[in-house]
């Protein structure tokens, strides 16, 4: 739903400072979830450890224009104190924004919005907003269960419903507001969850989502630091239903009725019970079976029946909460047991990694309690059985359960004995404290912090171990996975990025109008250069998209703190939760693609997720046709879970013009097909065709964004030509012997001598990248300037040349290709391209970087 600038301004109290018109639609707090920039409004949130005025400059950039600040920021901006310069990307670049805003001449190009506080902003922009609609909505707090009962009602209501509900587990003071923004006309039912860490939070998420129905999952140990007792807890936890017409909880639980009594609730209650038949919803069985558990239960007095696929208690608890409010909502018996029977598990976060030593790494680091224990170690013992290997777990302290430390650590102790722990690795002051809990039968090493852990040299002995890495956050383990991940690298690729930043100028300089978009492609490790240092150079230098080929290259760049938008271009249907976790917008080619992933991202509870939409327009690859296109329009109006971002397609022959004619012909089917699919929408969808070749050879098919491929990489692909060298493959000389005549070097006896010689072995072979076909003299490297040919075979991981006629030495430079041996004559002797020779650079080949 769209708001004009203004009514925003007057809506949140706020003084406008920029005259630019803006209709917005998004509201930001996270510049790396940034989509849509023309319609989006970011606040610069203040925390403990950041600002959100620091992020404005790069938000600009990329396109945003609409900033909601602080007045007590705003003025130190104007006042010099605090400088907000925007990056330069040359000399004659003037700064956006300055320590002077008087003096710019900005109102035309910005607006800021000056509030008191911008948190507060978007939070009375959110109440607004919920105000708009008089519809059902479903308020959910409790300590656990919030997300699982929140999704678990999606699935049971949606094929009757449109519903909106909260992103993952956006139930902060941050998350319920942009939750709640998410409301638009189509709405007919929200779920929003609300969790809360301390007294007095609540009041502020129940004015945001205003619950009509209220359901309370459970109170339990989670945040309990700040609160002096359960009770206080759950009675503040309570406020969230004080206007709701009916309140759902376990009528069992004597703590929760013990307070929903105090709370004086006007609101209906359905207060399940398994043990009093006179409560409104009574559980008259719930039958454990091998792998499913079958529940009856009474509801106006009518007796029913159903089976769910799971047995565990925590997930019956969650689900007899979620029939509570199907059955108030009218949902008819039958769809109910129907639908229970299909309930899908919420997915785990579970990073399993080759490491060191033989060793498997399952990395749950993401938190750190007893339930996630739990199932982080049953997944460990699954892996080990089938691996056969001993059973690791590095365990950090367990934060905020509010129990005591001896109580904690005595279950975590049974826990551990019995799923067959081998060895116990444990970081942080309580767990040390408790060490004498823990089995004798098991290896225990315990460390004060994380940093004493790395010190030691307990990581390098672990060997053929299956090992589980579960920490709070406050213990940075992932530093801790990182030592123990195989990485395994040879010989070096110097990467220039100096020269690669010349090379984006260089395309920039043929754009025709300034606002047109880059998308920089980085995927195959950015064609062998090594995707993070160019992605974070990218990053810098402010192109608009980063393009990987699959989720995993995307998930890495995130893990390594890339915050641009990336597009994943060969998205894989097993990667839709990586996709979804680290905000990676796949490309989508045709209705099964698209089908599974808005099923994924509806299971997720996820909407508006960025997809770029490709069209067939002649290479035949991938993508939708013309006569597709008014299926995907219906397919695509008739979800909220994925919203078109982009619309693109690819050139066929761009860099020939043999195939001009072709090439325009894909320009005109393009510009029809794109048409089509902007005009079914409101919101302005990126149009894009042109690669490498096609920014310079085609320059009016610029639309609104283009490709960046191997020219950002310094290879003209009209004519092979070097713009400016970015990687050099180099190795030395690890030993030179004297070989006589007629003798032969290498496997198979390929290497035949004509004259007594002087070869050379350097360490690099097939297995970093350097192709069998240039051996046997069909190519060289230099060496101290010289060519020296390949000699007999090349090995896998050593290769010979001759340097009889080359005054060198063991330990001399030899160049595979680089600014003097340009990679185009190893490509020409492959009879291949630049890409493939770039892209098979092994991984295990180190990466330097450096800027001239």
């Amino acid at each position: 739903m769209s708001y004009a600038i203004e009514s925003i301004a007057q809506s949140i109290g706020a003084r406008r400072v920029g005259e630019y018109e803006a209709t917005i639609d998004w509201l930001l707090t996270d510049s790396r979830s940034l989509s849509f920039p023309e319609e989006t409004l970011f606040f610069a949130l203040t925390t403990k450890r950041n600002s959100g005025v620091r992020y404005i400059p790069e938000l600009y950039d990329r396109g945003v224009r609409n900033f909601v600040i602080s007045e007590e920021e705003f003025k130190q901006v104007e006042n010099g104190e605090l400088r907000i310069e925007s990056a330069m990307q040359d000399d004659d670049a003037q700064p956006i924004l300055n320590s002077q805003l008087s003096t710019l001449n900005f109102p035309s190009t910005l607006n800021f919005l000056i509030v008191p506080n911008p948190l507060k902003a978007l939070q009375k922009l959110a109440e607004v907003h919920r105000e708009r609609f008089n519809i059902p909505v479903i308020g959910i707090t409790g300590s656990n269960g919030k997300t699982i009962v929140k999704e678990w009602l999606h699935q049971l209501l949606s094929p009757d419903r449109c519903i909106v509900r909260s992103p993952r587990s956006y139930n902060s003071q941050i998350g319920v507001p942009l939750s709640v923004w998410q409301l638009s006309e189509e709405a007919e039912l929200g779920i929003f969850e609300a969790g809360i860490s301390e007294m007095g939070e609540m009041g502020a998420l129940k004015r945001m989502i205003k619950p009509s129905i209220g359901i309370l999952t459970n109170i339990g140990g989670a945040h309990q630091e700040n609160f002096f007792s359960l009770q206080e807890k759950c009675m503040e936890k309570l406020t969230l239903f004080k206007d709701c017409d009916v309140v759902i909880y376990d009528g069992d639980n004597e703590l929760i009725s013990n307070c929903v009594a105090k709370s004086m609730l006007a609101a209906r209650e359905i207060a399940w019970s398994r043990t009093d038949i006179e409560r409104p919803l009574y559980i008259s069985r719930v039958t454990k079976k091998e792998d499913h558990t079958v529940i009856a239960y009474r509801y106006l007095n009518m007796d029913n029946t159903f089976c769910i696929p799971f047995i565990d208690d925590a997930s019956i608890e969650n689900v007899l909460n979620c029939l509570a409010a199907c059955l108030y909502l009218m949902t008819p018996a039958d769809q109910i047991t129907e639908r229970m029977a299909r309930l899908e598990p919420i997915a785990m976060r579970l990073e399993v990694k080759e490491g060191k030593n033989n060793c498997l790494l399952i990395n749950d680091s993401y938190n750190s309690d007893l339930a996630s224990l739990d199932i982080a170690l049953d997944f460990l013992v699954r892996r080990s059985e089938k691996k056969g290997l001993k059973r690791t777990l590095i365990l950090s302290d367990i934060l905020e359960t509010g129990q005591s430390t001896a109580t904690l650590y005595r279950r975590v102790a049974q826990l551990v004995q019995s799923r067959g722990i081998d060895k116990l690795i444990g970081v942080g002051p309580e767990i040390s404290s408790c060490a004498a809990r823990f089995d004798d039968g098991i290896e225990r090493y315990f460390f004060p912090n994380t940093e004493a852990l790395l010190k030691s040299e307990l990581l390098k002995s672990l060997h053929s171990e299956v090992i589980l890495i579960k920490g709070s956050r406050v213990f940075n383990f992932d530093l801790v996975s990182e030592a123990l991940e195989l990485k395994v690298h040879e010989t070096i690729l110097e990467v220039n990025l100096g020269a690669m930043v010349e090379n984006l100028n260089h395309y920039r300089s043929m754009l025709r109008h300034p606002e047109t978009k880059m998308i920089c492609m980085v995927k195959a490790s950015a064609y062998g250069a090594g995707s993070y240092e160019i992605a974070k150079t990218l990053q810098e230098h402010h192109v608009d998209y980063l393009a990987v080929a699959v989720a995993d290259e995307g998930s890495e760049l995130r893990k390594a703190g890339i915050t641009s938008s990336i597009i994943i271009m060969d998205p894989e249907f097993t990667a839709f939760k990586t996709m979804f976790d680290y905000k990676l917008e796949p490309e989508v080619y045709n209705f099964h693609l698209l089908d599974a992933l808005i099923k994924a991202a509806e299971k997720e509870g996820i909407t508006n997720f960025p997809i770029h939409v490709k069209l067939d327009t002649g290479m035949h690859r991938l993508g939708f046709e013309a006569e597709d296109i008014p299926l995907l329009i219906r397919r695509l109006k008739n979800q909220n879970a994925v919203i078109p971002r982009s619309v693109f397609s690819h050139f066929v022959g761009s860099d020939s013009p043999q195939f001009d004619a072709f090439t325009r012909q894909q320009i005109e089917l393009f510009e029809k097909g794109s048409q089509e699919l902007q005009a079914a929408f409101s919101h302005k969808i990126l149009r894009h065709i042109c690669n490498t070749a096609g920014i310079e050879r085609f320059p009016g098919a610029q639309f609104d964004m283009v490709r960046l491929g191997i020219g950002l990489y310094g290879v003209s692909p009209i004519d092979n030509s070097i713009i400016h060298n970015v990687s050099t493959l180099k190795t030395t000389i690890l030993q030179i012997r004297d070989v006589p005549e007629e003798d032969t070097v290498g496997y198979s006896r390929m290497g035949h001598l004509i004259r007594p010689s002087r070869i050379a072995a350097i360490p690099i072979g097939y297995a970093d990248g350097l192709n069998r076909h240039l051996g046997r003299g069909n190519a060289y490297c230099l060496v101290n300037g010289k060519k020296a040919p390949y000699v007999g075979n090349i090995c896998m991981d050593v290769c010979m040349i001759d340097v009889t006629d080359i005054d060198c030495r063991e330990g001399d430079q030899a160049i595979i290709f680089g600014d003097d041996l340009p990679i185009t004559v190893l490509s020409d002797k492959l009879d291949t391209i630049p890409y493939e020779v770039l892209t098979s650079i092994s991984t295990r080949v180190k990466r330097i970087y450096y800027q001239d």
